[in-house]
């Protein structure tokens, strides 16, 4: 029995000791511009040096947060960056657990809440500003690239973005491709149940000429290396030459669990198809939903989302095969060695 103990104390310490290995730090900022009346709401986590207790961030009644230490001092040495975009009506805690796990292993992450088209901001005149998301990734980098003291010197040759959803739109529209509202209105003629075409048709984007101008233009940041897109949508209304001649590594994750909304067939797996191949890689797993990207569901968080909004339990569905948190593991790898192989090119 005390051999046993001696055995479970050992394993308790040991895992103690790698859980203080890696420490991470968090803040947040309000990043406001002169020229733009759109205040971002920003968040950071970074490798740190601290032997401060970690916080939960990002931790209610829904969803399962991740520790990290507020305010912490960043470690020294350059980092690579990853920027990270929402999905519609989501925002920037949905992907805490990845920005987490990749903090741990040496990267500054950033996520920001996109105006009009987040959680606490649905205000039909900045989400009818499509194009502002990318602008508002841009405005990140210069963020973060310009304060080392408080997130860490950023490797200016790894400036990654990463979006889920809406967010992976945001990601290939700021790695150079272009869209058109023209054939996105013809797509969304023969393919009405798409999510996509009911959420471009809600935030009402090319209803005048300007907008349709603004919406096809070159929205790209030079200084983004490579891209990840996490079960995207509208990715039917890019061009098939701006798709084609893209110039950086791009890693499309598809969800494979059946979608009539967001069928990985019509949306990542199509997406792919236009892409380089060899420079672009698609992942499709299998008994991922288009939720498995969004953090941890607690026990009983089905039950609250649908006593506020019958249907929204949905968020928290798998594909009843492997955990979510199994296959978030799996994403974090799959992102991980891309973005490592993606450097070394």
């Amino acid at each position: 029995m005390k051999k046993t103990f001696r055995i479970l104390l050992l394993i308790c310490l040991s895992a103690s000791v790698n859980a203080d290995e890696n420490p991470i730090g968090f803040r947040s900022a309000t990043l406001t511009d002169a020229r733009s009346d759109r205040p971002l709401d920003m968040v950071v986590w970074y490798p740190a040096k601290t032997t401060a207790p970690a916080q939960l961030i990002a931790d209610d009644a829904v969803f399962v947060g991740n520790s990290a230490v507020r305010e912490a001092p960043p470690t020294t040495g350059d980092h690579p960056l990853l920027v990270l975009s929402h999905g519609f009506r989501g925002n920037w805690s949905n992907q805490a657990w990845l920005a987490s796990a990749l903090a741990r292993q040496g990267y500054i992450v950033a996520a920001v809440n996109h105006p009009g088209t987040t959680t606490h901001d649905r205000s039909p005149k900045a989400a009818a500003q499509l194009w502002q998301r990318p602008a508002d990734i841009s405005r990140v980098i210069d963020a973060v690239t310009a304060q080392p003291e408080q997130f860490g010197a950023v490797s200016k040759e790894r400036i990654a973005v990463a979006g889920h959803s809406l967010g992976g739109w945001t990601a290939l529209e700021i790695a150079g491709t272009r869209f058109d509202p023209e054939r996105f209105a013809e797509d969304c003629a023969a393919h009405q149940k798409l999510a996509s075409c009911s959420v471009y048709k809600t935030i009402n984007v090319a209803d005048t000429p300007q907008a349709k101008s603004r919406i096809s233009a070159d929205l790209s940041d030079k200084r983004v290396s490579a891209i990840v897109s996490l079960d995207l949508g509208l990715s039917r209304g890019m061009t098939d030459a701006s798709l084609a001649a893209l110039p950086i590594p791009t890693l499309v994750i598809g969800a494979g669990v059946p979608s009539e909304e967001l069928p990985a067939q019509l949306e990542s797996a199509n997406l792919a198809t236009r892409l380089p191949s060899a420079t672009s890689q698609y992942v499709e797993i299998s008994d991922a939903s288009h939720f498995s990207f969004m953090s941890l569901c607690k026990p009983g968080a089905v039950a609250l989302l649908e006593e506020d909004s019958p249907g929204d339990g949905i968020i928290c569905a798998d594909g009843g095969v492997r955990s979510r948190e199994v296959i978030q593991q799996q994403v974090v790898a799959l992102i991980d060695g891309f973005l490592s192989r993606s450097a070394q090119n």
